[in-house]
């Protein structure tokens, strides 16, 4: 025990209370925290006619006590929009529940000037129940207002840097694949190409073009990667490709200067890559005859005009630029009248069904035997409608490349 008989007041086991002067003080305190408060406060009656407003509140709108008190009601300080909100929202409510809270409000100061504010209010009933108050606590949101401003000042600056970047893309992607195709004298083409992303360049991309002596070069490939790193990639193989071509008639040949192309530029630090079908056709009388090689590609399909459908089978093509020194394969086949070729990228096969499954390549052959026989736009069409099943399961870009012989008369 202390023999002073100190105490927190100050005072000795002689005084017989608190400090004088820390009485005042706690007398004071309820009245002023009232009036001085960080926030506004008012009473009004039911009617809601300003029966009681803190010095706070005054302050902020710049008037004086008497002009509000029994004066104004508290929906005249609101703005327009402010009192028919208060009419057909605020003042039902508190009749319903008793209180309402969290609204964002604007008051009218004195000069005509807004002030954003959050309000809640509650009513204050008699012994007997009677609703006889309505209390009203009013806090400053100009910094949250600013802050709310700048959040959307931000958006709108980052939804047009988006869109900048969209278009940027989309201009750029179409630079990567032919707006469209030639016409084959005998032959149906078609193409389409699905972005899986606005924001980024895919590495997909296809052409067909004409060759001399009535030949014609296609291809499709895939660019490992997405971005504008992809995006030159694919640049240099597609005139690559196109540039090989006219002086080697070989499939083969054109995807070995491809992959010298590539692995001489892209051996480092980031190295890339791609998967490629490149093949020739030579259009005759009955039809035509195609020379194809792959590196790495998923297998093309042929819809043979008996309906059935296969893969053509080019088994140990390695993916084109990873190597010095690659190894390709190549086929010969013949289509003949209502027979569709179908290049495309694994986007179509590697799209994900009922949950987390891939739709695999025996999946997509099935499909197409379904559909046969058929032409080129119908076969495009018919894909592109599979590919809008798989909605968010295609999750990598998908090109399609579509060559049929005319059937002529087939019912």
């Amino acid at each position: 025990m202390c023999e002073t008989g100190d105490d927190l007041t100050g005072g000795t086991e002689e005084s017989a209370g608190p400090d004088p002067a820390f009485s005042a003080l706690l007398e004071d305190s309820a009245e002023d925290l009232y009036e001085n408060a960080p926030c506004g406060y008012l009473s009004t009656l039911m009617d809601g006619t300003i029966a009681k407003v803190n010095a706070t509140l005054l302050r902020w709108l710049d008037y004086r006590h008497d002009d509000l008190v029994g004066r104004r009601r508290f929906a005249d300080l609101l703005t327009v929009g402010g009192r028919i909100y208060h009419e057909t929202h605020i003042a039902p409510s508190l009749s319903m529940h008793g209180e309402i809270g969290g609204l964002a409000l604007e008051l009218r100061a004195a000069d005509g000037t807004r002030l954003p504010v959050l309000v809640t209010s509650a009513v204050k009933s008699g012994p007997d129940g009677t609703a006889q108050l309505i209390r009203t606590t009013v806090f400053d949101a100009r910094d949250r207002r600013a802050y709310e401003q700048e959040l959307l000042r931000a958006r709108r600056e980052a939804d047009l840097e988006r869109e900048r970047v969209q278009k940027l893309a989309t201009t750029l992607q179409r630079t990567l694949v032919p707006p469209t195709l030639p016409a084959v004298p005998g032959m149906e083409v078609a193409a389409y190409y699905h972005p899986a992303s606005t924001d980024e360049v895919g590495g997909d991309f296809y052409d067909l073009f004409p060759l001399a002596g009535g030949m014609w070069g296609f291809f499709l490939g895939d660019v490992s990667g997405k971005g504008a790193a992809a995006a030159a990639v694919t640049s240099l193989a597609r005139y690559t490709l196109r540039a090989a071509a006219v002086s080697h008639t070989e499939p083969i040949a054109v995807l070995n200067i491809l992959n010298t192309v590539l692995n001489h530029e892209y051996h480092g630090v980031d190295p890339r890559f791609c998967t490629v079908v490149y093949g020739v056709l030579t259009p005759d009388a009955d039809g035509c005859a195609i020379s194809m090689a792959t590196g790495g590609h998923p297998p093309a399909a042929v819809m043979r005009a008996d309906g059935g459908a296969e893969f053509l089978d080019l088994p140990g093509g390695q993916l084109v630029g990873a190597l010095p020194e690659a190894r390709f394969v190549d086929i010969r086949v013949r289509m003949g009248p209502g027979d569709t070729l179908l290049l495309y990228s694994d986007g179509l096969t590697e799209a994900r069904t009922r949950g987390r499954v891939r739709h695999s390549e025996e999946e997509l052959l099935e499909f197409l035997g379904t559909i046969g026989p058929t032409t080129a736009p119908d076969a495009v069409t018919a894909v592109t409608a599979l590919l809008a099943g798989f909605g968010d399961g295609v999750d990598d870009d998908t090109a399609l490349l579509c060559l049929s012989i005319p059937a002529g008369d087939r019912p």
